[in-house]
């Protein structure tokens, strides 16, 4: 168990490592989140409009409308703009909350890859690497892959995800390879 609890720990922070330098030094995201000088008059129209919290498909029909409306509307939207707003009725600056609470997911993930690949008792130390990229390939596939493809979102706002994926779980089972089969 303390095996499993040190190679948790590392790999974690080798995961949460990555992200960091992933989302800020080295820019792999910033193709997610583009700049439009209109920002100012867009952020007062939608304060002026939305009152809560939440992701919103710009247009949609309105709860409990049938298959038909939302069929409606598809052929009439076929080729005009659309849009996905996330909004937040008050920005918090502080990061710390996020931080600890994605760095107690990355541990409680890497356990979780532990647990998968030593089932059948420890594996050599390439099929660690092998299972481990598997994971994050898994993650990204089933996240942010189908979940913004289905929405026709272009492919460099999510190939940062996939580098990620690769890169992150590419290191944890580089670290958990040679951990888990150190005597």
């Amino acid at each position: 168990m303390k095996k499993w609890v040190i190679g948790s720990i590392v790999g974690a922070i080798l995961v949460f490592v990555w992200q960091f330098l992933s989302w800020t030094m080295l820019g792999i995201h910033d193709a997610e989140a583009k700049y439009t000088p209109a920002q100012d008059s867009i952020m007062s129209y939608l304060s002026s409009v939305i009152k809560e919290d939440g992701m919103y498909m710009l247009p949609t029909v309105p709860p409990g409308s049938s298959m038909d409306a939302g069929e409606a509307l598809g052929e009439k939207m076929n080729g005009k703009p659309w849009a996905t707003v996330m909004y937040k009725t008050a920005y918090e600056h502080s990061m710390t909350k996020p931080m600890i609470r994605g760095f107690l997911i990355d541990i409680f993930l890497v356990f979780s890859l532990i647990y998968i690949l030593t089932r059948g008792g420890t594996p050599k130390s390439i099929r660690v690497v092998a299972g481990s990229v598997a994971t994050g390939l898994f993650c990204f596939l089933l996240g942010p892959y189908t979940a913004h493809n289905w929405f026709q979102v272009p492919m460099e706002a999510i190939t940062g995800h996939l580098i990620d994926a690769l890169v992150a779980w590419g290191l944890v089972g580089i670290w958990l390879g040679w951990w888990l089969n150190r005597k």
